[in-house]
């Protein structure tokens, strides 16, 4: 289990860097930023998983940071989409 609990901890950096690596490239703001989330999510949620399965006491704690992690992370998603679309002028059909 320990062993396991490892991988899953490095795999969750692995994907850390994977999605910073984006940042360094000429995509637009919104593109890079939707990769770093998606990549960042990914990654602390497997930290967290490698956690819960190392520390299986602080499991109710893990899951709870799991859980805000995943509701947090869309939440921000759809205000960062819904805040890049261009706003309607007033008095236009």
């Amino acid at each position: 289990m320990n062993v396991l609990s490892l991988l899953l901890i490095a795999l969750g950096l692995v994907f850390w860097f994977w999605g910073s690596w984006p940042l360094l490239g000429s995509d637009s703001y919104l593109s890079k930023l939707h990769s770093l989330s998606v990549a960042d999510n990914m990654g602390s949620a497997l930290i967290l998983v490698g956690l819960l399965l190392k520390l299986p006491r602080e499991w109710p704690l893990l899951t709870m940071a799991l859980l805000m992690l995943v509701i947090w992370n869309t939440i921000l998603g759809y205000v960062l989409a819904a805040c890049s679309q261009p706003r309607p002028r007033r008095g236009s059909p």
